[in-house]
């Protein structure tokens, strides 16, 4: 594996002192975020950079594609997809960092995996559907539960109340035999007290590359109960998916001739392996508890446990049995050592933990304080199902435990300095301890780490009545290493990373426009990054470099030129560099390897350029017709800025019609058609790399993960 309603409690003055950044919703009742989420989020005069997407803007583009894609226009971000097509494994990268550097949470609560640290929305698919708001903080932002933030924060909330009773048919189909199914129902607020949403859904998809078929299903249920000051909510989630295995990419031979090949399930001799799968199921569950006290003061607190099991099958030819802990079989004479075989490599887990928040608001002062407490709880084993040349039944070679625990505490104030100005300061302490009893090709290799970390926050924000605004920041974030990295041996052990961010930012907003401009530094201390080097047990490592940075300006704007015409955009421009870097290669000839010294490269797949585009036009009443347009500027594959490996610049065009239906039969009914890459563009927004040297030459073989050329999603979708 790559891995309830909230009481409708008055923030009135909250509001009006503070600006928190709200969404309207027509058809909801909570006009302002719950407060487990607002706990996490920063308000509208919070010193940090930030955008958030409403349930509006994310209705529009949820036509089945993952929720990387539906990012995709946010300042700094590059997404991909395994399958080409954004089903499935998809990634998003914002300033350059991963998802592993990106902190999530859903309605306050982690979801980063906590060996990984990544994000695997595969195994929530459809969560859109429930969503009410995404915040997308960019640097390390204010302070959240969970791992720790060096990119970005992505802040899901799903825990509105909607008042009236509704159901809702959503149904897409698209290119590559894809089809969305969605059904979503709600009591609306029963008696003033009770209310209850669920909904389920089904995708499935062939995929643009070869075989990366997926089926995806996903529960969503939930219901609360709220009464004088104080409200309880019980969320369930689940996910199940099914992924043809597309990890591989495509050499740079056969981009040319055959983009679509996948050379998983390959090692089979005549047709590939069939169920050369990734198979997962991730069931979550939680329980808040909200309340008002008088005064002001505002309690918030949340249990939750994640139970995720599944494991990816592989078609292995030629395996030694010694490798798999099993005698050679013996047939008359003959001593069998090696074999064909078919194995599951097994991730059975259990996360769960505790949030809590507590806030208080007066007309010059906004104090929160929270925290959080998690486990994890992990069971990595793997599983023989078949061998050609004998099995006597299935055998379980290895299997190994892994702990961690998470603490966190933070204290957040936000003050008024004078009738346009505010103070803001954040303070976060977090406890990380790790126990991690051996690695699949070290299994005797036990470590212990336990980790100390103080993150502060400081910064100034102002806002005048004209619509100006403008905010300074500092923050420090630190993170420790994930769950690979600690398989590099008792002498290489990693250290945590360190970065300091500064921020600032200045815009302006009226009736027809607005527009901002930040600029921020990033300056790294001990980020991990591949080099090459070969750890203990002869696999590839990231290793600690000492000084890195990000530096760049982003600009967005949007503008109404006329009733039936508004367009918007934005643009990064950025610089990404390592200051000293040695690259480690494979020397076949002699043995070991050559280290490379590198002066001042780019960091990889850190883009100078990434910006969007949008246009709008509304030529009769109830239909928009829009042009999406993204350029993202090339990006090297590794950190030796070598032009042989990297990844071209694109641009891709999107277009998208919607009419809404609010008359006759089919009232609030919508129809969507959006066509993506309508200029047929060939490009790869990601891939990865791997030198060498064999026969007194470097070699270096790049491989990519293709994107499809035009292809369309339709959907209809039908709210009563």
């Amino acid at each position: 594996m790559k891995r309830i309603a909230t009481t409708i409690i008055s923030y009135g003055l909250m509001a009006s002192v503070f600006g928190q950044e709200q969404p309207a919703k027509k058809d909801s009742f909570l006009l302002l975020e719950p407060v487990e989420v607002k706990a996490t989020r920063a308000g509208q005069n919070a010193p940090f950079t930030k955008t958030l997407l409403t349930k509006e803007e994310i209705s529009k583009q949820n036509l089945g594609q993952d929720l990387p894609f539906l990012l995709n226009q946010i300042p700094s971000v590059v997404i991909n997809s395994d399958a080409g097509n954004g089903i499935g494994y998809t990634g998003i990268r914002i300033r350059g960092t991963d998802a592993s550097r990106i902190n999530v949470t859903l309605n306050g609560i982690p979801f980063n995996d906590a060996e990984s640290q990544g994000t695997f929305f595969v195994d929530l698919p459809d969560f859109s559907s429930s969503v009410s708001s995404i915040q997308v903080q960019r640097g390390v932002g204010t302070s959240s539960n969970g791992s720790g933030a060096f990119g970005a924060t992505i802040n899901i909330s799903t825990n509105e109340c909607i008042e009236k009773p509704y159901a809702d048919f959503n149904n897409s189909y698209g290119s590559f035999n894809t089809w969305k199914n969605t059904i979503k129902a709600g009591s609306g607020l029963i008696d003033g007290h009770f209310t209850t949403d669920i909904r389920l859904s089904n995708i499935s998809s062939d995929g643009y590359i070869d075989r990366a078929r997926s089926k995806l299903q996903s529960l969503y249920f939930s219901t609360g109960y709220q009464w004088k000051g104080s409200s309880l909510r019980f969320n369930i989630f689940s996910g199940k998916e099914k992924t043809y295995q597309a990890w591989y990419g495509v050499s740079s031979t056969d981009l040319k001739n055959n983009r679509t090949i996948n050379y998983a399930g390959t090692e089979k001799p005549g047709a590939p392996y069939d169920n050369e799968t990734d198979n997962y199921q991730q069931d979550h569950f939680q329980l808040f508890f909200n309340h008002s006290f008088k005064q002001n003061w505002k309690f918030s607190t949340a249990i939750f446990y994640i139970r995720g099991k599944g494991y990816y099958e592989q078609y292995k030819a030629q395996q030694a049995y010694s490798d798999y802990g099993i005698p050679d079989p013996i047939y008359g004479n003959d001593t069998v050592m090696n074999t064909d075989l078919v194995r599951q490599l097994w991730l059975d887990n259990d996360y769960y933990g505790h949030i809590f928040s507590l806030l208080h608001a007066s007309k010059l002062s906004q104090f929160t304080f929270g925290g959080g407490w998690n486990r994890y709880d992990g069971h990595h084993y793997g599983e023989l199902v078949w061998a050609q040349n004998g099995l006597d039944q299935k055998n379980r070679w290895y299997q190994l435990r892994a702990k961690k625990t998470d603490i966190n505490f933070y204290a957040k104030e936000q003050v008024r300095l004078g009738k346009n100005f505010f103070g803001f300061m954040d303070l976060q302490y977090r406890h990380v301890n790790y126990a991690i009893n051996g690695f699949r090709d070290n299994p005797g290799f036990r470590v212990s780490p336990v980790y100390d970390f103080f993150n502060p926050k400081i910064g100034f924000s102002y806002q005048s009545t004209g619509g100006w605004s403008g905010y300074i920041s500092y923050s420090r974030g630190q993170k420790e290493p994930n769950r690979d990295d600690f398989e590099a041996g008792i002498h290489q052990q990693p250290k945590p990373e360190k970065l300091n961010d500064l921020e600032l930012g200045l815009g302006r907003k009226n009736a027809r426009m607005q527009w901002e401009a930040t600029l921020f530094y990033m300056g790294y201390i001990d980020q991990l990054v591949l080099t090459g080097k070969i750890n203990d047990v002869g696999a590839y490592t990231r290793t600690n470099i000492p000084k890195s940075y990000r530096t760049g300006i982003e600009l967005s704007g949007s503008i109404s030129l006329l009733k039936w015409l508004s367009a918007g955009g934005n643009i990064s421009i950025s610089r990404n560099k390592i200051s000293r870097f040695t690259e480690y290669v494979d020397d076949y000839d002699q043995g070991g390897q050559k280290s490379y010294f590198h002066n001042n490269p780019d960091i990889a797949y850190a883009p100078a350029i990434v910006s969007s585009s949008s246009i709008s036009i509304y030529p009769i009443k109830n239909l928009e017709v829009g042009l999406l347009g993204k350029y993202v500027g090339k990006q090297y594959l590794d950190n030796t800025e070598n032009e042989e490996r990297k990844l071209d610049a694109f641009y891709v065009q999107d277009a998208r019609v919607i009419y809404t239906l609010e008359k006759g039969i089919l009232k609030n009914t919508r129809f969507i058609i959006q066509v993506n890459n309508i200029f047929n563009r060939q490009y790869e927004p990601n891939g990865y790399t791997y030198s060498y040297i064999y026969g007194s030459a470097l070699t270096t073989e790049n491989y990519y993960f293709p994107m499809a050329g035009t292809n369309f999603m339709m959907a209809l979708n039908i709210h009563l």
